[in-house]
């Protein structure tokens, strides 16, 4: 399976995001969405599961659940927002890989046998940070991830 992972697009989804995350399987938004609209044109390119980030407390998009868990391929994947507030021990609780966003900053990381993913931001630019997505590659040997960076 190749799933495609995003993050804090905050109102803004870049022609070359769905460019990018054509034939995906699957998407998965990690927060800060901004906007329904995201989320609807995501869909056109493949199922998405979405989680609700900082900015989407009080907006449109505060109907998204905080956290999602999620079986893709026979893999459990946790959803969150900000990382920091991981309260269970993934590895514990059978969990292949931990989706985060919020930091605008990407992220390929193992920890105790759990992947760590954090796609970056394809939204809006902050500070220098590039502007980026993730696929989370789902095979028969296991999980990988690559991070993309987008040429805006």
């Amino acid at each position: 399976m190749r799933i495609g992972v995003i993050s804090d697009t905050h109102g803004l989804l870049r022609p070359e995001a769905i460019q990018g995350l054509q034939g995906a399987d699957h998407i998965l938004h990690a927060g800060d969405v901004g906007s329904p609209d995201i989320l609807n044109a995501l869909g056109h390119v493949a199922p998405v599961t979405a989680i609700r980030g900082n900015i989407d407390e009080g907006g449109p998009c505060r109907h998204l659940p905080p956290t999602e868990l999620v079986e893709l391929g026979g893999h459990h994947i946790y959803m969150l927002h900000d990382v920091n507030k991981l309260d269970l021990h993934p590895e514990a609780a059978g969990i292949s890989a931990v989706i985060a966003g919020h930091s605008h900053k990407p992220l390929v990381e193992w920890r105790r046998g759990v992947l760590f993913l954090n796609p970056g931001s394809a939204g809006p630019r902050r500070f220098q940070l590039p502007v980026t997505f993730a696929w989370l590659h789902i095979e028969t040997a296991g999980l990988n991830a690559q991070i993309v960076h987008l040429d805006v």
